[in-house]
């Protein structure tokens, strides 16, 4: 449960402002609040955790069509800068800023598309598997094979070749789903059905 008047008094605020920042919170599913009990971080189905990940997929796939047509020099040394962070993440095994550079590395590639609400969905759709932490329950192998998979996007990002991009990209969110595959049936991350 969230204790709101902990909260409240940890930021030096009345409970009201802290309440009405989680009704905003459950309005994009991230907190549900349940009567006479309390407020809490919306824990997913893992049906809806991979369900999440095709939402991704496919807004990722359409923004990268653009991007790669929009894309400049800046984007591909932003995006390389990510990989570098990624490397670093997976030698000091730091799945937390393997996650957050992950991240960095999607929307780097997605930016150039322009499409902003497309994007804002996107963000929203990784917003509600961030309490998972998804990339800290994976195997090290499944990350390494996430960074290869990144490597080929960006390979095909920088060359400008949109369909050798979007099938990388595709061949990646099959690994993401296979490496989380081993996560079903964990009741710490995931609620039943």
């Amino acid at each position: 449960m969230i204790p709101v008047d902990e909260v409240a008094a940890h930021l030096g605020v009345s409970p009201i402002p802290v309440r009405e920042a989680l009704m905003t919170l459950i309005g994009e599913g991230l907190v549900e609040r349940r009567p006479h009990v309390g407020y809490r971080v919306t824990t997913l189905t893992f049906e809806e955790f991979t369900d999440l990940y095709e939402v991704r997929e496919v807004l990722e796939a359409s923004a990268l069509v653009s991007s790669v047509r929009n894309a400049g020099v800046d984007d591909d040394v932003q995006i390389r800068a990510s990989h570098t962070e990624l490397e670093t993440a997976i030698r000091r095994s730091d799945h937390r800023s393997f996650h957050t550079e992950s991240r960095r590395l999607h929307l780097a590639m997605m930016r150039p598309s322009k499409m902003s609400r497309l994007i804002s969905m996107y963000e929203s759709a990784w917003n509600l598997t961030e309490p998972t932490s998804p990339m800290s329950h994976v195997s090290d192998e499944a990350r390494r094979q996430f960074h290869g998979d990144h490597a080929e996007m960006i390979a095909a990002f920088v060359d400008r070749d949109v369909d050798a991009l979007v099938a990388a990209s595709h061949r990646h969110y099959e690994h993401l789903r296979a490496g989380f595959d081993p996560l079903r049936g964990d009741a710490e991350l995931f609620r039943g059905p």
